[in-house]
């Protein structure tokens, strides 16, 4: 069985009604992002982070797959499929998909302030200030803020690594290091970006642009992989 390993990002879920991850002006849905997504952040204000990820969660279980992510899901019928996400969003498990790697975290994780290797599910929607874990310290959302370190970073670049099919989806690949994934893959390995706009990736011409949303785009994209 083909391996496919799909890098999705936020116009994966935006069709689905969660907002994009950031605007022109710098803001977050209207939050400074310097305030909300960074340990410097956390650390002034930890109320108003909380409050964040808090209203970002409770709007992730208001919403429901699309067909991008269904689409992706149907795929395991036909192929060993990995989803890398830049999404903290959990649709892609909602819509079926079994081996999702979240390089940014997850909004329905908490961990550690102290141990990053102390992870918690999160039922429901509010993280608390005063929710500890088992080593006494307050828990914070387990999602990746800027400046820090995308551990999970390795692990993608391997599965980018084995790809026989590598699609882009939902991401203008604009923000590193997951940006640079599609430049780990192998010389055979045949690569498919959906994306409505074709701006210039400067990532080589061996690239089958798929000029539609995630939605149209990864059915035209099944049908063509499932008549090769």
């Amino acid at each position: 069985m083909k391996k496919l390993v799909a890098l999705t990002g936020a116009g994966v879920s935006a069709e689905s009604g969660i907002p994009t991850f950031r605007d022109a002006g710098g803001l977050w849905e209207g939050y400074d992002v310097m305030e909300v997504a960074t340990p410097e952040g956390w650390a002034k204000n930890p109320s108003l982070v909380l409050e964040f990820y808090n209203q970002r969660r409770k709007k992730a279980l208001e919403v429901q797959p699309n067909q991008g992510h269904k689409v992706l899901a149907e795929l395991e019928n036909d192929f060993d499929v990995t989803i890398i996400t830049q999404n903290v969003d959990n649709l892609h498990e909602k819509a079926g998909s079994t081996h999702v790697v979240h390089l940014h975290g997850s909004l329905f994780e908490s961990r550690s302030s102290v141990d990053e290797q102390l992870v918690y599910p999160i039922n429901g929607w509010e993280l608390k200030l005063g929710d500890r874990c088992e080593r006494g310290t307050q828990l914070r959302p387990n999602i990746v803020w800027f400046g820090e370190l995308v551990y999970k970073m390795e692990e993608a670049v391997e599965y980018a690594m084995q790809a026989d099919v590598f699609i882009v989806v939902g991401t203008s690949l604009q923000v590193y290091p997951a940006a640079s994934l599609i430049q780990y893959t192998r010389k055979d390995t045949q690569r498919i970006i959906v994306d409505p706009k074709k701006p210039d990736y400067g990532i080589g011409e061996d690239i089958l642009f798929v000029e539609e949303g995630g939605s149209t785009g990864m059915e035209k994209v099944k049908k063509m992989l499932l008549n090769q």
